[in-house]
C-alpha cells in the first residue's frame, strides 16, 4: 500500500510543479538556515570530556575581592579562572584528589637538527594530567610522578609537531632542544584537542591544541614564560621570582574528584584554606571559593559566544515563518485536489486512506526539502568557516550526527506542517464534490 501512495503522490506533485516547488524550496531555506546555526551550536556546546565531567573540579579563590568577578559582583559566581603561584602550590601539596594539576600556558621555541628554530605553543603540567584528562598517547607515554618531583627535562609531543619533526614517526627517545636546552622525548599524543578546551577558556575556548608539554616543576625552574592568561591586581615585583611570590593570578589548576564524599571534603578544604588566608591578612573581604566542574565551569565562563546563540534564535524563528507558507501551500495544494479525493471516497476509500496518501505525499516534499536543506547547510558551513574567527570556523562543518539531524527534522517539521492541510483533505465530502462535477 505505501508503494502505491508513493506513486500516487509522485504523480501528483508532478502536476504542479509551481506549488511543488515553492514548498520544497520554503522548506530547504528554512532547514539550511536554521542547521546552519545548530551545527556551529551544537559543536560549540558538546559536552568536552563526557566519561568525566562530572569528576573534574576548578578549585577558585577569589583573591581580589568583588570588583573583578564576572557579571554581578555581589553574585557567588564567577571567579576568575586563576590561582596564584602560591595557592596552586598550596593545593598541590595539600593532595587532596585522586588526581591533580597545577598549569599553564607556555611559548617556547623549537630547535630542530638543522633547521630553523620556531615557536611552539605549549603547556607546562603535572603528570596527573595526561590521566586525568584521559589523553590519548600514539607512541610512548607521559612522564610520572618521580620527573614530577626530579624537575627532568622530558617532553611530549602533539601529534602535529611530531610529525612535524620526525615524519617517520621515531620521535620516542630522541632529543629535543627547547629554549636552547636538551628534553628527552618521552611519548607523542594522538590526535587530541577537546573542544571547547575546558580546561583553560583563556584563549577562546575554541584554539588548535597544544603542540607539546612539559612538566610544571620544570617549566618554573628554566622559567619557562607564559604564554597567555593571567591577572595583577597590581604591579608584581620585578623578575621571575617576584612574579612567583606576587598575588597575580595565571596558573589553572584542576583535580579530578570520583565520589560525592570527595567532593564535599574537598568544598571544606577550600573554605578552611579561604579563611585561614583572610585571618592572615591577605584579603579583607568575606573569603568565597568555587568549585564548579567540567560544565558549571563552561556555562559561567560563557564559552559559547552570544552571536552563535542569537543566531540560532533567528534562524529557528526563519525555519518557522517558512513552516507557516508551507502550511498555507499545503491547503492550497490539497484543496485543488478535491475532485478527485471526493472521487476516491465516493469509490470506496475510507477517510484514514485519504489521510495517508496526503500525508506520505507531504513526507516526499520534506525528504527532497530536507536534501535541499542539507546541501544549503554546507554551503552555510562553508561560509561560516570564511567569515567567522578562526577558532569557531574551524568546528563549523558537517558529520554523520548533523546529517541525520538535518533529514530527521526535515521531514518531521514538514510532517507536522502537512498534519492540519492533511486531516482538512481527508474530510472532502464525496457528495458534495461529485454534485459539482
Amino acid at each position: 500500500m505505501f508503494s502505491y501512495y508513493l506513486a500516487l503522490a509522485a504523480r501528483s506533485l508532478r502536476r504542479n510543479l509551481v506549488l511543488t516547488t515553492l514548498m520544497i524550496a520554503a522548506i530547504g531555506v528554512g532547514i539550511g538556515a536554521s542547521m546552519t546555526s545548530l551545527t556551529v551550536l551544537r559543536a560549540t556546546a558538546a559536552d568536552p570530556i563526557p566519561a568525566k565531567s562530572s569528576l573534574l573540579f576548578m578549585p577558585q579563590i577569589d583573591v581580589y575581592g568583588p570588583q573583578t568577578r564576572y557579571g554581578d559582583p555581589h553574585a557567588d559566581e564567577g571567579l576568575l579562572p586563576w590561582l596564584t603561584y602560591r595557592d596552586a602550590m598550596a593545593f598541590m601539596q595539600a593532595r587532596r584528589g585522586a588526581r591533580q594539576s597545577a598549569m599553564y600556558a607556555i611559548h617556547i621555541d623549537v630547535s630542530p637538527a638543522g633547521a630553523k628554530p620556531f615557536a611552539v605553543h605549549g603547556r607546562a603540567v603535572y603528570a596527573d594530567f595526561f590521566s586525568m584528562f584521559d589523553v590519548p598517547f600514539s607512541a610512548g607515554n607521559s612522564w610520572g610522578a618521580a620527573e614530577d618531583g626530579g624537575r627532568a627535562r622530558v617532553v611530549v609531543l602533539g601529534a602535529q609537531l611530531a610529525r612535524r619533526l620526525f615524519p617517520r614517526g621515531d620521535a620516542v627517545g630522541n632529543t629535543l632542544d627547547l629554549n636552547e636546552r636538551h628534553y628527552r622525548i618521552v611519548g607523542v599524543l594522538a590526535s587530541w584537542n577537546p573542544t571547547p578546551q575546558f580546561y583553560d577558556v583563556t584563549q577562546g575556548g575554541y584554539p588548535e591544541g597544544e603542540q607539546l608539554f612539559i612538566p610544571f616543576r620544570t617549566a618554573i625552574d628554566r622559567e619557562v614564560q607564559i604564554d597567555a592568561g593571567g591577572m595583577c591586581n597590581v604591579a608584581p615585583p620585578p623578575g621571575w621570582s617576584g612574579h612567583l611570590n606576587s598575588e597575580c593570578t595565571w596558573i589553572e589548576f584542576w583535580v579530578e574528584l570520583p565520589s560525592a564524599a570527595m567532593v564535599r571534603d574537598y568544598r571544606q578544604f577550600l573554605h578552611g584554606y579561604a579563611a585561614e588566608q583572610q585571618r592572615l591578612g591577605r584579603f579583607h573581604w568575606p573569603a568565597l571559593v568555587q568549585l564548579p566542574d567540567v560544565k558549571q565551569w563552561l556555562v559561567w565562563a560563557h564559552v559559547i559566544p552570544d552571536e552563535v546563540r542569537v543566531s540560532t534564535w533567528v534562524a529557528c524563528g526563519f525555519l518557522l515563518v517558512c513552516l507557516i507558507n508551507v502550511v498555507a501551500l499545503m491547503l492550497a495544494r490539497f484543496t485543488g485536489h478535491a475532485e478527485e479525493l471526493g472521487v476516491r471516497r465516493a469509490m470506496g476509500a475510507a477517510r484514514s486512506d485519504i489521510f495517508f496518501q496526503c500525508l506520505v505525499e507531504t513526507a516526499v516534499v520534506g525528504v527532497v526539502g530536507g536534501l535541499l536543506g542539507l546541501a544549503l547547510t554546507a554551503l552555510g558551513l562553508a561560509a561560516d568557516r570564511a567569515i567567522v574567527e578562526a577558532e569557531l570556523g574551524r568546528l563549523a562543518h558537517l558529520d554523520e550526527g548533523a546529517i541525520t539531524i538535518t533529514l530527521l527534522l526535515a521531514v518531521g517539521v514538514t510532517l507536522a506542517s502537512g498534519l492540519y492541510p492533511t486531516w482538512r483533505a481527508s474530510r472532502v465530502l464525496p457528495a458534495l464534490q461529485l454534485k459539482v462535477q
